[in-house]
């Protein structure tokens, strides 16, 4: 029997790291994608470690990339596609603090870029047994947990992506694709800062255990597995 495959962004740190290595204790095949393999340490020693982690330079926001890599992987299925990738922007983006620049830049990794991936890989997801793509998003996206206000920049990317996320989950429905958004907590990460609730391997064991278990697609999970509301 063949072992299942992962497509994963944002691979070379953090919970992208993590995830690389929990799949691969797994027994999983993984095409790891980050920006710059070449000074992505870690990721390129677990990959000359193993023989099924395949690593791939790729800059999100390069939709020529993306394009080009989804047709040099065109003969390879991926049961799990991941989209890892994602910044947060400036902090501080309060209603008298904004950088209207940045916030557009946050908006094209956030929201514009797992769009266009999704879109490219589809064929390959379509072509699985696992059909499955999971989309890192936020709770900071969610309308209805909102109870802090502030933080327009990212909170708008992730609100928005988890449109894109709903709307994928019915379009790619009639291929048998599942489409879900993740909250992976709050992290010990650079992005997360210090002060997070949990560290990486905390996160990426929940997250995984969701992302390889019953789903109703187009929901939105928390990293323990339970719904979070759009």
């Amino acid at each position: 029997m063949s072992k299942p495959h992962l497509f994963i962004t944002g691979a070379n740190r953090g919970i992208g790291l993590e995830m690389v290595k929990q799949f691969a204790q797994s027994n999983w095949q993984i095409s790891a994608c980050c920006r710059n393999p070449e000074t992505a340490t870690e990721l390129s020693a677990l990959a000359q470690a193993n023989t099924d982690i395949k690593l791939y330079a790729l800059d999100v926001t390069d939709y020529q990339a993306v394009t080009n890599l989804a047709s040099q992987l065109k003969d390879t299925s991926f049961d799990l596609l991941i989209n890892n990738a994602g910044i947060y922007g400036p902090k501080g983006s309060s209603l008298d603090n904004l950088d209207l620049e940045a916030w557009r830049q946050v908006f094209e990794t956030n929201t514009i870029a797992p769009l266009k991936l999704i879109q490219a890989f589809t064929p390959h997801v379509a072509a699985s047994k696992g059909k499955r793509i999971a989309v890192l998003s936020s709770k900071m996206g969610s309308i209805s947990d909102n109870q802090s206000g502030s933080a327009y920049i990212y909170r708008s990317s992730k609100t928005a992506l988890n449109q894109v996320i709903k709307s994928l989950s019915i379009d790619l429905s009639p291929q048998g694709i599942q489409v879900i958004a993740l909250h992976p907590g709050w992290v010990r990460t650079e992005m997360g800062g210090p002060n997070g609730l949990i560290d990486t391997t905390e996160s990426v064991t929940g997250l995984k255990n969701v992302m390889t278990s019953e789903i109703k697609t187009g929901h939105f999970y928390n990293y323990d597995g339970s719904e979070i509301a759009w």
